[in-house]
This record gives structure tokens, sequence and C-alpha cells, in this order.
């Protein structure tokens, strides 16, 4: 398993301000770094309740260049704060990890716009563009980097490749729009061969996050080699589409029982998804009852 939606949590539930959505800025200060602490160890409870592994992503879905200057760091201060997040993230494993269950340390990546419109990179650009963050990740020795909430297969493909390079594996999580396709019109089966395609099928899997279930549910088809590649999900608690999302003032946390059934649902159709969490409005009730649905969990390879 892994955890929540972070931000909506730290914004909506513990009333703090995350500037332009990025949680990195509070490793800055002990306080915090006691939110976050607090936060990952709540998740990290109920993996250990349920006797399962856990992927530990980094607080640094923001932590790149673009959306970086807007909050006053620089690249030599990036750098610094991404490593900061991977040392801060190994010693909650540390404290973890007595449990003998697998902590998988991941670099998270966001994208460089905003997740919900189109961006309009081509492959190299993004390549460029993520190899300095993927870079800090690897020289802090992560165990992979994932990207998430990612709408542009062009943006997919450039983080594919800046992870060769750095000799990462990475993980490739697409957002979809209410009628399961990318915000582009492209179909999850598009971007996902597509990726495969340009990169040698180098991307270690594939997630959906940041939409719920009713999106992007009925567009999977057991058996069919693309969605094999789909090992993740972390949907939104909401059915609500990314722009009604936009616009709400007010955290719209759905109903975590039904979100657990749905995910039990797609667990039964499709057992190679393995990796379940959350995005935005759910916490760490979602989670817990997520497990509930979805358990006991057999052993990895069975």
């Amino acid at each position: 398993m892994t955890d929540g939606g972070m931000e909506t949590t730290l914004i909506f539930h513990k009333g703090l301000e995350l500037p332009h959505f990025a949680a990195f800025v509070l490793l800055e200060s002990e306080a915090g770094r006691a939110h976050l602490r607090e936060y990952y160890e709540s998740y990290l409870a109920i993996a250990r309740q349920h006797g399962l592994g856990f992927v530990l992503d980094t607080p640094t879905w923001r932590a790149n260049s673009d959306w970086g200057a807007k909050l006053g760091y620089d690249a030599g201060a990036l750098e610094a704060i991404n490593i900061r997040a991977i040392r801060f993230v190994e010693e909650l494993r540390d404290a973890w990890d007595v449990t003998g269950l697998p902590c998988v340390i991941n670099g998270a990546i966001g994208p460089r716009g905003d997740g919900y419109k189109a961006g309009n990179m081509d492959a190299m650009e993004a390549m460029a563009y993520h190899a300095p963050q993927i870079a800090a990740f690897a020289e802090a020795g992560a165990d992979m980097v994932t990207a998430f909430t990612l709408n542009s297969i062009n943006e997919a493909i450039g983080v594919v490749r800046a992870a060769k390079k750095h000799a990462v594996p990475v993980a490739i999580s697409f957002t979809v729009e209410t009628d399961g396709r990318l915000v582009r019109g492209e179909t999850l089966r598009e971007a996902i061969e597509t990726v495969d395609r340009a990169t040698e099928s180098a991307c270690e899997y594939f997630l959906i996050n940041c939409a719920h279930p009713a999106h992007f549910e009925r567009t999977l088809v057991a058996g069919e080699p693309w969605v094999e590649r789909v090992r993740g999900v972390r949907a939104n608690a909401s059915a609500k589409s990314h722009a009604e999302l936009d616009e709400s003032e007010v955290l719209d946390s759905g109903d975590p029982v039904d979100l657990g059934g749905r995910y039990l649902a797609l667990r039964r159709t499709f057992p190679h998804i393995r990796l379940l969490g959350g995005c935005c409005g759910t916490d760490h009730r979602h989670i817990a009852a997520i497990c509930e649905a979805c358990g006991p969990f057999q052993p990895s390879g069975a």
C-alpha cells in the first residue's frame, strides 16, 4: 500500500498553508517535519496492521524548477531539498522497518505544469526538465522514482528516459478526465503503449491517480497486454471532475466504504493491480477502508 492525498489532508484537515500546493516546504522547519511525520505514520500503522509492505513517497510533487522558482528555490536549493526529502523518508523507514515488511523509498515527481491542464513539452524537453530532480533522487539513493498526475504522453516519455539515463527504476502515473481519457483525448491504452514503444518498455509499471474509479474502470479490459502494465491505483475520493475540484473551496471526501468496494472490484478483475493508495480527498480512513475491503492480501507472486 501507499498513502493518500497528502496535500489535501495537510491543507483541509490540518489547516496548513501549502503555497502552490507544495508540501516539500514543510521539510524546512521542525514543526513542518513533525506534521509530515504524523501524516506518514498514520499510514504506516495501517500497513503494519494489515501486514503490508509500503511505498514511501517523498513530499516532492512540486519540487521541480518551475514551481520551485515560484517558491524562491533555485537549482541548488531544489537539489538540496530533494535530497533532504529522501533522507527524511529514510528515517521513517528505519523506524518502521523493524517489522520486517518491505518499504520502498520512492522519489515523487509532479508535472511541470498543472496536472489538470495539457502541457506543451516534447519528449526531449521533458527529459531535460525532469533530469535534475531525478538525478538528486538517484544521488540520494532512492529505490525508485514515480511521476504522478501526468496528462502528457511526451512528458511521460521524457521522465522515463531521464530515469533510465540515471539508472533508477521509474513508474508513470497518468491522470484522466471523467471519460477515462487524458486531457487531450488520448486513451490510457494509447498513452501506455506509446510510452512503452518510445522507451523500449523501460518503465517498471504504470499507475492511475487523481481520478475516481468511476472515471476509468470501464476503460480497463481484462486480458489486454496494456492493462497488465497497470499495477497501481491512487484514486480521488470524489467523483467530481477536475474542473469541479479546481473550483471547489471545500474538500469532497466522498465515501470511504464505497471507495473500498470499488478497489475490491478492480482487484477481483485485475489482480495484477497490487499497489493501492489514494489521491485528492483521501486520508487514512479511505486507505483503511480499502485495506479492509481488499484483504486478506496474498504474498507477492501468489
